[in-house]
């Protein structure tokens, strides 16, 4: 009898364990009770210091948009490795501004202005209206984009690094997916974002198994220089050596297997 019992409980150890690391491994689990859920409010990137920019006007004549935009120029796209890239400048882009510690930049014709705080299209509509008004030329088209905005993924993703915002609205799920997804060893219901808001550094939890709490967190769609880390399980914290390097150790397994081996033994032995 003790025997039997013995053997339950430690099947029934194992279950429990494994029903246990299961339930945090899907997303969005609440997905069925939160069906029409709004997302959180849209939050525009815009423009700060140090931030980089190209600017392009198009006009009717050719000679006349040349004199509003920058030379082209040849730069080198900087990679750290297949996955994980520091998005540089591709060969022949425009060349950009870069936005001063006042928030401003030197546009050609027009001079210094202030674009601290502006979305890309307020910058668009603002440098229209200027070159406007000075009868410079009439429908000029301009386009603004980023250079050199990026966010940071780390911790328990399949290729942590530097990425670059690509577009405006970009979402969480959007950084992770670019990242190859957590890992099976990243804790999905605590996953971290560092932003900087008005000179202080906030932080933010996400909770990846919640849609809810996904779609309505203030990080749900990300800024520049926003930093994501996916915080390690307990499994992946034991297998880490004592200087921090992470080792997939069997530690784990051999044990599993050891207890495999009892509960075959202990049975064996009752049937005798």
């Amino acid at each position: 009898m003790k025997t039997n019992l013995l053997i339950f409980n430690a099947l029934l150890i194992v279950f429990l364990c494994s029903c246990n690391s299961h339930k945090k491994i899907p997303y969005f689990q609440d997905a069925d009770r939160v069906k029409g859920i709004n997302t959180s409010a849209v939050q525009e990137i815009t423009l700060r210091p140090k931030d980089k920019i190209s600017i392009v006007v198009n006009c009717k004549d050719p000679q006349l948009s040349a004199l509003f935009n920058l030379p082209y120029v040849t730069q080198r796209v900087v990679s750290t490795g297949a996955h994980t890239t520091l998005y540089g400048e591709e060969s022949g882009a425009v060349s950009g501004y870069t936005v001063d510690s006042d928030g401003n930049i030197d546009f050609p014709t027009i001079g210094k202005i202030n674009v601290a705080g502006l979305t890309r299209n307020e910058l668009s509509t603002l440098i229209k209206d200027e070159i406007e008004s000075r009868n410079q030329a009439k429908d000029p088209v301009i386009t603004v984009d980023f250079l050199n905005l990026s966010i940071s993924v780390l911790g328990e993703v399949a290729h942590p690094g530097i990425y670059r915002i690509y577009k405006d609205n970009m979402t969480l799920l959007e950084a992770l997916s670019g990242a190859g997804d957590v890992t099976i060893q990243g804790k999905r219901e605590d996953v971290l974002v560092l932003r900087m808001e008005e000179g202080k550094q906030k932080t933010f939890r996400v909770n990846l198994n919640s849609l809810q709490n996904v779609v309505q967190s203030p990080v749900y769609y990300l800024q520049q220089d926003d930093v994501i880390y996916v915080t390690p399980n307990k499994m992946k914290v034991k297998q880490s050596t004592v200087n921090g390097n992470n080792v997939r150790s069997t530690s784990f397994w051999i044990s599993l297997s050891s207890l495999a081996a009892t509960v075959v033994a202990l049975v064996l032995n009752n049937n005798d």
